[in-house]
């Protein structure tokens, strides 16, 4: 069996040194632009001493901006004195994308949170995740990655575990979401976690919260104010930072099976019946698709397939066949 190729990125930070540094990975491309280019990806690692180390991070898709807000103001104000143990902080670590404002990268069109675990020897994106998953994910003890809906969804403010073949492994993250008491707390089904820094993060058995902060491709002043106070109340959970954990009310809400997602089957013009947070019946009628191609056509039903809250949905007033129109959890607590 052959080795492992080493990553071709650099790090201009000792992750194991005390105090403040602000750095950057290097990630050798050349171009057209630069032949002997990089992508330069900021980090900044803050240590003080022996303790846990928490691995944060924004900016996995680059049209989501909760996490990269969030994450440079915490890189500019916690202090060493301020922590026992680490903080690495990565506030977008699909740089390309994250520069670009679009999900996926500009240069290769890769999603980072599809392409764990990477490869060493890939493309771009796929050299961002191995360094990620080989060379920060066993670093630290805990992390959160913090998402919104980018440009083409629109979620409830809330933060997610997935359901764990490791219940105690599970229970540490449920603690870790509860203690960053977003306005929700999911339990959260996916479409496919094939190749997400989810699974990567959760195999390698790391207490994960990710988050789902709002959406449009933009962020505002409340959705920022959730990622401020999570981020702080989670490294105060986590041991390396001194505080109190402020319980404010979180509605619980779950995701048992597929019933709670809501594809479109028509191309057209979406007319929500709800806005998020309403409280729907199973089959009553949540969103309507117009035809765009011809008028005096009576538009397209589409009902929710269970009982619930509208915890999400499509954001363009365009929608297209296969994508997600809604998505309807269920209250649990």
């Amino acid at each position: 069996m052959s080795a492992v190729k080493p990553s071709p990125i650099s790090a201009s930070v000792d992750f194991e040194r005390d105090g403040v540094q602000h750095g950057f990975l290097k990630l050798p491309y050349s171009r057209d632009e630069a032949a002997w280019g990089a992508v330069m990806i900021p980090i900044t690692v803050i240590r003080n001493g022996h303790g846990p180390t928490a691995l944060l991070t924004g900016g996995n898709h680059g049209d989501e901006y909760e996490g990269p807000v969030a994450l440079t103001k915490l890189a500019a104000t916690l202090a060493a004195e301020d922590v026992r143990g680490r903080v690495i902080v990565l506030p977008f670590m699909n740089y390309p994308a994250f520069r670009a404002g679009t999900r996926t990268s500009p240069i290769d069109r890769g999603n980072l949170n599809r392409s764990f675990p990477g490869k060493p020897d890939g493309t771009v994106t796929e050299k961002i995740a191995d360094y990620v998953e080989r060379h920060l994910l066993p670093l630290a003890d805990f992390v959160l990655d913090i998402h919104s809906g980018g440009k083409t969804l629109d979620f409830l403010p809330f933060a997610a575990i997935h359901v764990l073949d490791d219940k105690d492994q599970e229970s540490r993250c449920e603690a870790a979401m509860q203690a960053f008491n977003a306005p929700y707390s999911m339990r959260l089904l996916e479409l496919d976690s094939v190749g997400m820094f989810d699974t990567a993060a959760e195999s390698a058995g790391k207490v994960f919260v990710s988050t789902e902060l709002g959406g449009g491709g933009s962020a505002t002043a409340k959705s920022i104010a959730i990622a401020d106070r999570g981020v702080r109340q989670f490294l105060v959970h986590a041991g390396i930072c001194d505080g109190r954990i402020e319980r404010r009310e979180t509605v619980v809400l779950d995701m048992p099976d597929s019933d709670c997602y809501v594809t479109s089957l028509h191309d057209g013009l979406l007319e929500m019946c709800h806005d998020l947070g309403a409280r729907v019946d199973k089959d009553e009628v949540i969103a309507r698709v117009h035809d765009v191609t011809r008028s005096g056509e009576a538009p397209i039903e589409y009902r929710a397939r269970r009982s619930g809250i509208l915890a999400a949905r499509h954001f363009p007033g365009l929608i297209g066949r296969g994508d997600t129109l809604a998505v309807v959890a269920e209250i649990v607590g």
